[in-house]
């Protein structure tokens, strides 16, 4: 047993010490070009994903058509959005262009300043924000609509609809609110 007057090794942790986690020191180093990497390369294939079946539906189902899925639950049903998330605001295709440009800027900005204390949870989450709102910019752009495509619901009662690049943008929300409220210090399991 060690004598406690005694300093112990640097790097060396005694047998049985309990080491509770604490704030990242100022100096601590964070591998950012793999996360740099890894939100870059979510952001990108959510966009691929979400532009092809954008591209498949718009091939495969008629505009105003409605294909089942999974009965009336799940349904394909072409739609162009000139507004915002979920249809929110029509007719304002260029203004939400705009404001996308303004936000992916906000996206990378803020992933550059939340990987330090968030690690690869910040990656996770801002990585399908970038992807959702590039994926939905691209079609803004492109065709000053958006097409969503995923219907839901029972009956007459229906959920918004939506596509892959909502989704995305719809989990990272989720993600970024459970960011928000766990304490700002890197856990073990989402260190980088």
């Amino acid at each position: 047993m060690r004598d406690p007057g005694q300093p112990v090794q640097p790097g060396l942790i005694p047998a049985g010490a309990l080491v509770e986690p604490g704030p990242i020191p100022a100096g601590a180093p964070v591998r950012t070009a793999r996360h740099w990497v890894a939100f870059l390369a979510l952001a990108a294939g959510i966009v691929v994903a979400d532009q092809l079946t954008k591209a498949w539906v718009v091939a495969t189902v008629a505009f105003g058509s409605v294909l089942p899925v999974f009965g009336d639950y799940v349904r394909i049903w072409t739609v162009h959005n000139s507004g915002a998330l979920f249809g929110l605001f029509g007719n304002q295709a260029v203004l939400f262009a705009a404001l996308s440009i303004g936000v992916v800027v906000l996206i990378v900005w803020f992933h550059g300043r939340s990987m330090i204390t968030n690690g690869w949870f910040a990656t996770l989450a801002l990585g399908l924000l970038l992807g959702g709102a590039v994926g939905n910019l691209a079609d803004r752009l492109r065709l000053g609509y958006v097409v969503d495509f995923v219907d839901m619901g029972i009956g007459d009662l229906r959920f918004y609809t939506y596509n892959v690049a909502d989704a995305a943008i719809s989990t990272s929300l989720v993600l970024l609110i459970l960011m928000a409220v766990w304490p700002s210090r890197r856990r073990s399991w989402i260190a980088g």
